[in-house]
């Protein structure tokens, strides 16, 4: 059996993914060779923490859902089973702040769909004008998609402007750093659309599908009654943990870090890769860069492919993580942390409370606080200094929590900021049918696979799935290639 080689560029969750699956298929025997490259000094990507006097301090992605299975799947294959932490979901109340106030979102909020009268009645989130248009939402018609609209107009259609700046608006930010007016619906949200299609209401929508999750369950029951998965999961030591529990299993030699990728180029049978000098070939090429990245790689070789992927969006985050001795501040407000509507005016797009949101990973005594600033709305704020973004983000966290909570002169023990140019894709209003074209292109190059958070969902879970599966057609269609097996 002819051997095969794999080019894999990108050395962030979902490249890794893909060569440890390459490497899985290798030791099982099947005569395969592969190459991650990197352009940064050290794997992970946005997957990146460090553990400072006992406490985890993640600087990117902290957690992922725990619903998306395949991010739980790997920790358990890689050992690292007893090393997940569930959210504290006994603890999870979210705060938006409206005029300096925290306020907490309502119960029976189902992502952006009010479900329970009374505390939607109640909640001083919104106004009664917006509440009388909550109400009258149950009777919306259905309403057949007429193409791609942005998640703002959705929402604004069902219950209004104040519930897209209070609710819609930040949710989202602090899920893809991005804006509700450009995101497209049909593809962030495309339970929603299907839900206005045939219940006309999104509330009436979702108490029906809720119903039937209530009725499965209870027909699946055996008797016990089973506790709800949490919502959310980490790793004890931090997502540092699934990076080098990764790159263990890999084959040093076969990793190259701080090498950026020059230029890749079609041969007569796969495809050269250009780096540091070097040129290497291989009968098939995983691309685990950002979208931006791989178009500019691939326009050489398909111009229309590369332009395609070029025009994807992205936006860029900033990180920073402040721990406080818990003795030197006053009491937080209970709960996982506050989101930052746009309308506020203010640098902070979100602030976590760590130490709250996933239990024992903080020193005793000690309280961290994660706060994210950036986005689509804020790229100028990367070029700030790391001490000019801590003033900034002190004196916002002490003008929302109040001085007695947190004053800004209360200096934390430890600080760490983290930035991330153009690390987040954006599911633009037309992206699926972006992803058909791309699609299209890519079935004329059989050998080639595009992987990451710009195409098939934003999450960890999403490019460990997607790496992987990359991976194992790549290794079958070699097989069936060099055992003269037509693919």
């Amino acid at each position: 059996m002819t051997r095969v080689r794999i080019g894999v560029i990108g050395g962030g969750v979902a490249g890794l993914a893909a060569a440890y699956e390459l490497e899985k298929v290798r030791a099982a025997g099947q005569q395969i060779e592969y190459m991650v490259y990197e352009a940064c000094p050290q794997l992970g990507g946005s997957l990146a923490s460090e553990i400072v006097d006992g406490s985890v301090l993640e600087l990117g992605a902290d957690s992922f859902l725990t619903e998306k299975p395949a991010a739980a799947e790997l920790c358990r294959e890689l050992g690292l089973g007893g090393e997940l932490v569930p959210s504290n979901d006994a603890a999870r109340k979210t705060f938006v702040v409206v005029k300096n106030r925290l306020v907490p979102l309502p119960d029976g909020l189902m992502f952006l769909v009010p479900t329970k009268l009374v505390p939607t009645a109640l909640t001083r989130l919104f106004s009664l004008r917006t509440k009388i248009r909550m109400g009258l939402e149950l009777l919306h018609p259905p309403r057949a998609a007429e193409g791609d609209e942005s998640i703002a107009a959705l929402v604004v259609r069902h219950y209004g402007e104040e519930a897209l700046d209070r609710l819609a608006d930040p949710l989202l930010s602090g899920i893809y750093g991005g804006d509700a007016a450009e995101l497209s619906a049909r593809t962030v949200l495309p339970r929603l659309v299907e839900m206005e299609k045939s219940y006309g209401s999104l509330t009436r929508g979702m108490l029906a599908a809720h119903k039937k999750m209530r009725a499965a369950a209870k027909k699946s029951a055996t008797g016990a009654k089973r506790k709800a998965p949490p919502i959310f999961t980490a790793l004890r030591g931090g997502a540092q943990q699934l990076v080098d529990a990764l790159a263990a299993r890999l084959d040093p030699a076969s990793i190259c870090v701080a090498t950026p990728v020059n230029a890749i180029e079609r041969n007569s049978s796969g495809w050269n890769v250009h780096a540091r000098g070097t040129v290497q070939e291989f009968d098939g090429l995983i691309i685990a860069a950002p979208a931006w990245a791989a178009g500019g790689l691939l326009t050489p070789v398909d111009r229309e492919l590369g332009q395609e992927l070029s025009a994807i969006p992205y936006s860029s985050s900033i990180t920073m993580n402040l721990v406080y001795d818990e003795r030197s501040i006053g009491r937080l407000p209970d709960g996982f942390g506050f989101l930052v509507p746009a309308s506020e005016g203010r640098a902070m797009l979100a602030c976590t409370f760590v130490h709250r949101k996933f239990l024992g990973r903080t020193a005793p005594g000690k309280a961290v606080l994660r706060a994210f600033l950036g986005g689509a709305r804020h790229e100028e704020l990367l070029a700030q200094g790391d001490e000019a973004l801590a003033a900034i983000v002190r004196r916002e966290m002490s003008e929302i929590l109040g001085a007695k909570t947190l004053s800004a002169s209360v200096e934390p023990e430890h600080l760490r900021v983290a930035r991330w140019r153009r690390g987040m894709a954006q599911y633009a209003v037309g992206h699926r049918e972006r992803m058909e074209r791309i699609a299209s292109r890519q079935a004329a190059l059989p050998s080639l696979r595009l992987v990451g958070n710009a195409y098939d969902g934003v999450g960890i879970p999403d490019c460990i799935r997607l790496g992987r599966k990359a991976a194992r057609e790549l290794a079958a269609i070699e097989v069936k290639a060099s055992s003269g097996v037509s693919a």
